[in-house]
């Protein structure tokens, strides 16, 4: 079998094992994007997630011996969910992002890059392969784009016409010298709706994301989000799907046929309650399965707590005035501290007293004073 119709038979095999979108590039440098991520750096845009080392990210080489061709894959998810629960005063309710519904997508493309090098092995025994999704070096979407899987979106995501931006994106770096795939050309044209529906304008540009700005990443930190975002956090306990649900090209675009991603509305629409008394071992035998869980609990639960002030919930007082003064850890009871000011009752306002009677942390005690004047303001 000749590199040609070895790559037709990839081609084939990808779309027996639920690869939706296959792609193939050359493993030349990204060199263009070397020069957009230390710009990235120097304007402190990045999330810190990232892997820090630019050569790495851009030089395929350096990360296969003899690299000759990259092969990128996409995965669609769904948009919709069925039966969607609905919150309501005394149960409200939280929302994970498209992209953490059903089962951890870096599971399921990892296993389907496994199977694929597995039949490329078969046919040739010395190829060299390297695969990796989204937490490997190469960027994903650089890849996705000059493979022709999509385009470059104003949105920072890769969108496809099949699919839209709703794909998660995968990779494979091997020593086989496949024939490159043409990138798509730009359909965004002028429209810019992706940058004027971001909530905390973390779209720059099209294309340039400040990513301390962005919620997506803001909801996965593990310190307390900054004052001019919790607002802004709305009931989101886990990533932010504005950007892509405003964009034209995503209308219609359902992508129920993974049943990998099937969500479950009680795991994707959580009542917040709840969240906030799981031990960790229940988080994870909950919500473990799900790629908005890789940050463990403290997160969500944090989230959780800005959701319950997003909707000024009055029945979650007492659990948040016992979590104030018995919580140990200091990003909880800030938090709390906010959201009791948020609230606004004559109840929350007596916690925040008592909880600064006792409070010994200097940032919460900040939290709490600045809770007790809003409310003073406020009547």
């Amino acid at each position: 079998m000749n590199t040609i119709e070895l790559q037709q038979a990839v081609k084939d095999y990808a779309a027996t094992i639920g690869i939706d979108k296959i792609g193939f590039t050359t493993a030349a440098p990204f060199r263009e994007l070397k020069n957009r991520l230390k710009r990235q750096q120097e304007l402190g845009y990045q999330s810190g997630f990232e892997e820090k080392d630019l050569s790495k990210r851009t030089e395929p080489a350096l990360l296969l011996d003899q690299a000759e061709s990259i092969i990128a894959i996409a995965v669609a998810y769904p948009s919709r969910m069925e039966n969607s629960p609905k919150g309501k005063k005394g149960e409200r309710r939280g929302i994970f992002c498209r992209a953490s519904w059903g089962t951890d997508y870096h599971i399921v493309l990892r296993e389907k890059l496994a199977l694929l090098e597995a039949f490329i092995q078969q046919h040739v025994p010395q190829a060299k392969m390297r695969s990796m999704v989204d937490t490997g070096e190469l960027v994903d979407r650089a890849v996705a784009e000059r493979a022709g899987i999509g385009w470059s979106a104003k949105n920072c995501s890769i969108i496809t016409p099949e699919f839209g931006s709703y794909v998660y994106l995968g990779e494979m770096i091997t020593n086989i010298p496949f024939v490159p795939d043409e990138p798509m050309e730009d359909e965004c044209g002028d429209c810019t709706l992706c940058l004027d529906a971001c909530p905390t304008g973390a779209l720059i540009q099209g294309g340039q994301l400040d990513a301390q700005r962005c919620i997506a990443f803001l909801t996965q930190t593990k310190n307390s989000i900054p004052e001019e975002f919790r607002d802004k956090i709305g009931n989101r306990v886990y990533g932010c799907d504005t950007c892509q649900t405003v964009c034209p090209k995503n209308r219609k675009k359902h992508n129920l046929h993974q049943r990998a991603f099937d969500p479950d509305p009680e795991l994707t629409k959580p009542l917040l309650q709840p969240i906030l008394s799981l031990s960790n071992r229940q988080f994870k035998e909950r919500f473990g399965h799900m790629s908005g869980s890789w940050r463990g609990k403290n997160p969500i639960q944090r989230n959780a707590i800005l959701a319950l002030a997003h909707f000024k919930e009055e029945k979650a007082i007492p659990q948040l005035a016992e979590m104030l003064s018995n919580d140990p850890r200091p990003v909880m009871r800030s938090t709390i501290a906010w959201a009791l000011s948020k609230i606004g009752t004559e109840e929350s306002f007596k916690a925040l007293q008592v909880a600064l009677t006792k409070e010994e942390d200097p940032d919460v005690q900040s939290e709490l004073r600045k809770g007790i004047a809003r409310y003073e303001e406020k009547v």
